[in-house]
């Protein structure tokens, strides 16, 4: 599992990601605010690790601008200790968990896999984009009402789509997102750009409205139509 890690302290960044690298988690770090934000949009993690004094960007802005956008990974903001008006803030605008500095990394790991059984649990609902809709609960989807036959790797990829909708993912951001630990069996973007093209078969077809979109170069996104 994906956890980034925003953080300009070299030493506490460095503890960071080998306790959690020691948990198999693979770490990604951010030495300053902006790198952080275009990381936290652009790719997929289980969890976002966010300190709040960063260069660039300070943390509470990252949290605002991530909610704006729909990005519901869950955030746990490291806060100056004796601090209660930074910890109320980052709560009010979305972080979704907060742990004062010094801490002792037991106590962060914990908090990093609570947060993860809690998104596990809360995924539990319906997302609809358009006319599609998606029990991601029963993983089952539904195009005008009718079921659409799809494999456990479709399923995952529309589901990543739409969870993010109207941002594009990479083909690189598809294959940590749907093929995971199967990546091996997933070396070139070719095998992301078939399933692409199984899935629209059977997503768009003979719809009028198009929801699967390709940005030529980058990657895909699925929209609603505009006007709904």
């Amino acid at each position: 599992m994906r956890v980034l890690v925003v953080e300009d302290e070299p030493v506490i960044a460095d503890a960071i990601r080998e306790g959690l690298e020691d948990e198999r988690f693979q770490v990604t770090i951010a030495r300053d605010g902006r790198a952080g934000l275009r990381l936290a949009t652009e790719e997929t993690f289980a969890v976002i690790i966010l300190d709040l004094m960063l260069p660039h960007v300070d943390g509470w802005e990252i949290c605002k601008r991530l909610r704006e956008d729909s990005i519901a990974t869950p955030i746990l903001m490291l806060t100056a200790r004796g601090a209660p008006d930074e910890r109320v803030h980052g709560l009010e605008i979305g972080a979704d968990d907060y742990l004062p500095k010094p801490f002792h990394f037991p106590e962060l790991l914990a908090r990093v896999n609570a947060l993860i059984r809690r998104d596990r649990l809360q995924r539990g609902r319906t997302i609809r984009v358009g006319d599609l809709e998606i029990d991601t609960k029963a993983r089952i989807a539904r195009r005008a009402g009718q079921a659409l036959t799809l494999t456990d790797r479709e399923y995952t990829l529309l589901e990543a789509l739409a969870s993010r909708e109207g941002h594009v993912l990479t083909r690189e951001a598809i294959l940590e997102r749907v093929w995971m630990d199967d990546r091996a069996l997933a070396s070139t973007s070719n095998t992301v750009d078939a399933h692409i093209m199984q899935l629209r078969k059977k997503v768009d077809g003979d719809n009028a409205v198009k929801l699967i979109q390709t940005l030529r170069g980058v990657g895909y996104t699925l929209r609603r139509p505009e006007g709904s």
